[in-house]
């Protein structure tokens, strides 16, 4: 796959893996699409290295360890931006 292709990828990886961290973390958050994206794509990455670190980082099929671990990592992103960058309250 190509650079750009590459990028595609991690935009399209990014919106879902930050859209499913959104649906994790309680209460609306005040965040925008590209934020969202962003923080998926970071999000994504943390996973990918936390499972390396465990050694699961290469499976047959869909590597459901690395998606959870990496929506774990989003939702903890969202959680704080939204502390740090001053939208809504969370659970409220």
């Amino acid at each position: 796959m190509g650079t750009i292709g590459s990028i595609i990828s991690a935009i399209i990886g990014g919106a879902i893996i930050g859209g499913l961290a959104r649906l994790a973390v309680p209460g609306k958050q005040q965040i925008g699409l590209a934020i969202t994206i962003i923080l998926g794509i970071v999000g994504s990455l943390i996973g990918y290295f936390i499972a390396g670190a465990l050694g699961v980082d290469s499976t047959k099929g869909i590597d459901w360890i690395r998606l959870i671990i990496s929506i774990a990592a989003a939702a903890g992103l969202v959680i704080a931006y939204v502390r740090f960058a001053g939208g809504r309250q969370i659970g409220r």
